[in-house]
């Protein structure tokens, strides 16, 4: 089968597509068809060499976090699946030499994946599996949103952004969209209370707010001080200043920075499947690439300004 993969740390024009052995799903483990699978900031970073602990340096490495597609066959044990299921789902992290997304072919735990939203497109799903898992998660049960609480979502374009803003809507939230003044129009279509440009906009201008979803990693300590009383921030941004800045925060109790990684399993995705298919939450692509160009797929959102997700296009 076909294979995107790490060949060295570095830019993109580290990744090939190679062939490699179809993996065979043993006990409790499911095998997938992918479809489609997005390029997520975990897997820039591991292919830069930031996350080398994790990742480790024998490579190749596999690349590609979510996916969706339709089940092949299961393993002994595997109740719920059936050859022809329509899923999405997410590897481990932790798991990149033996297992990845951006592949023809994934083997998954079941309790990794969940019936798809019925009817979506899988690009579109695919979208949405790591960048709604993480949203959902974070404002659920990192910072607990409550309704009718005000919520800042940093960086409301990107793909978790995009989904924050309009989970946060469906949970209660007044939300305040802050991003490029281009984007506007599609995030107050998403959703968004209020929009505002971050080119203009300082945190000392804004707020307060009850609740803060950060996908940037600048600036955290100023926006951190923009909370009500009582009010929470979470940042998915990884970098060793934002963890600096985490472990200061410490200082201010419930008002500190969390930081946060999300890792769903069937449950989170089974609820994020009743979001999409109920309307509450709607994909935003901006590119689709085939599995053949993940070097230009990744190339394309290492340039910024991504509006919702980079996809990759699996056929056969």
């Amino acid at each position: 089968m076909k294979a995107a993969q790490i060949t060295s740390f570095g830019t993109p024009d580290v990744l090939r597509v190679t062939e490699t052995d179809r993996p065979s799903p043993g006990a409790g483990e499911v095998l997938v068809a992918v479809e489609a699978s997005s390029v997520n900031g975990h897997d820039a970073i591991v292919r830069a060499g930031g996350l080398r602990m994790v990742s480790g340096r024998k490579f190749p490495i596999g690349v590609g976090l979510d996916f969706a597609g339709v089940v092949v066959t299961t393993g002994p044990g595997v109740e719920g699946h059936h050859a022809g299921d329509r899923v999405w789902g997410m590897v481990h992290p932790r798991q990149r030499h033996t297992v990845a997304a951006a592949a023809e072919y994934v083997v998954v735990p079941a309790g990794r994946i969940a019936a798809a939203p019925a009817g979506v497109p899988a690009v579109e799903a695919a979208s949405l599996v790591v960048a709604g898992s993480t949203a959902l998660i974070a404002l659920r049960d990192s910072v607990r949103l409550k309704d009718g609480e005000r919520v800042l979502v940093r960086g409301a374009a990107g793909g978790v952004g995009s989904a924050a803003v309009q989970l946060a809507r469906a949970l209660g939230g007044h939300v305040t969209a802050l991003a490029r003044d281009r984007h506007a129009a599609l995030l107050r279509d998403l959703g968004a209370d209020e929009v505002l440009d971050y080119g203009t906009t300082t945190p000392d201008a804004t707020g307060p707010f009850d609740v803060i979803v950060d996908t940037v990693g600048s600036e955290l300590n100023r926006y951190r001080g923009r909370l009500a009383k009582g009010g929470r921030m979470v940042t998915i941004a990884l970098s060793a200043p934002v963890l600096a800045a985490i472990a200061a925060s410490t200082v201010h109790g419930a008002r500190r920075i969390r930081a946060f990684s999300a890792n769903p399993g069937s449950a989170v995705l089974t609820e994020l499947a009743g979001y999409v298919t109920s309307g509450a939450l709607r994909p935003v692509v901006q590119g689709v690439y085939p599995l053949a160009d993940v070097a230009a797929a990744h190339e394309a959102f290492e340039r910024g300004g991504v509006v919702g997700k980079h996809v990759l296009a699996v056929t056969r």
